[in-house]
C-alpha cells in the first residue's frame, strides 16, 4: 500500500463525524478496560496500558474520556468480561484478512463476522489460513511537517526501530513489537507529533483487485466489520484501497 493512501486513511479516520468517533472511543474503552484487568491502573507500570493511552490521544479521545475509562475498569473489574479471539479468512479474490475481536458474547461476535464474511464476497477461514501472511510489527506514524528527515531517522534508530520508510505525506516507523514502546516514548519525549501508533499485523505481499465487482464487495466487505462493534481491528493485503 502506498505511503500516500496510508497517511490520508489515517486522517480520513480522525475526520469522520461524531457517531463514528464515539464507535472507535468505544472500542479503544474495552482495550483500556482489558489493560486494565490485567495489569492494573497504574500507567507508569502498566506498560500495555501506557500503549493503548497513547493509541487512544493519536486517535484524539480527550483525556478526561481516557482518565474516566481507567477509573472505571479499575473500579468494577468483575464487569470486564471480554475475550479477545482473532478470526481469519478471505476476501474477494483471496484477499487475506484477519480481524481482532474484543467480546463478551463469543457466538455473537463469530456469527456477525462471517455473515460479514459473505455479504462481502468472501469466506471465513480456519485459524491459520492467512496469519502465516503479515508480520506483527510496531509502526509509528508522523505526518511530513512533525520533523525533517535526519531528526526523525536519528530518534528512531537510536531508540531501537528497524525501519524508517519517507514517502512524501511522512515518516513509517517499523519496529519490532517489543521496540514498539521504546521508539514510541522517544518521539513522544522530543516532541514530535505521533499521527497514529500500535502494534498491527503488516502484509508481507499486496493483493490487487481490478474487477470492480470485487473492489465493490471488498469495500461493503470492510464497511460490515467496521460496524461490527465487537471488531477492534482489521488487516488485509488489499494494496488498492480507496477510501
Amino acid at each position: 500500500m502506498s505511503g500516500h493512501s496510508k497517511f490520508s486513511n489515517i486522517k480520513h479516520k480522525k475526520e469522520k463525524n461524531d457517531a463514528v468517533k464515539g464507535k472507535i472511543f468505544t472500542r479503544l474503552g474495552r482495550e483500556i478496560a482489558v489493560a486494565v484487568k490485567s495489569g492494573g491502573a497504574d500507567i507508569s507500570a502498566n506498560a500495555r496500558l501506557k500503549d493503548i493511552v497513547a493509541k487512544a490521544k493519536a486517535s484524539n479521545m480527550p483525556n478526561d474520556t481516557i482518565e474516566r475509562s481507567i477509573k472505571k475498569a479499575a473500579g468494577d473489574l468483575s464487569a470486564v468480561n471480554y475475550e479477545s479471539i482473532t478470526y481469519e479468512g478471505y476476501g474477494p479474490n483471496g484477499v487475506a484478512v484477519i480481524v481482532e475481536a474484543l467480546t463478551d458474547n463469543r457466538n455473537r461476535a463469530a456469527a456477525n463476522i462471517r455473515n460479514a464474511f459473505t455479504k462481502g464476497g468472501g469466506n471465513m477461514g480456519t485459524t491459520g489460513c492467512v496469519s502465516f501472511m503479515f508480520d506483527e510489527k510496531g509502526r509509528v506514524m508522523i505526518e511530513r511537517e512533525a520533523g525533517d528527515e535526519d531528526e526523525i531517522t536519528e530518534i528512531a534508530i537510536e531508540a531501537g526501530a528497524e525501519d524508517v520508510v519517507v514517502s512524501d505525506d511522512g515518516y513509517e516507523i517499523i519496529t519490532e513489537p517489543d521496540d514498539f514502546s521504546p521508539v514510541r516514548e522517544a518521539f513522544e519525549k522530543s516532541g514530535v507529533a505521533i499521527l497514529s501508533a500500535g502494534v498491527e499485523k503488516i502484509p508481507q505481499t499486496y493483493s490487487s483487485l481490478t474487477n470492480p465487482d470485487d473492489i465493490k464487495k471488498m469495500n461493503k466487505l470492510l464497511d460490515l466489520l467496521d460496524e461490527e462493534d465487537d471488531v477492534q481491528n482489521v488487516y488485509h493485503n488489499w494494496e488498492n484501497e480507496d477510501e
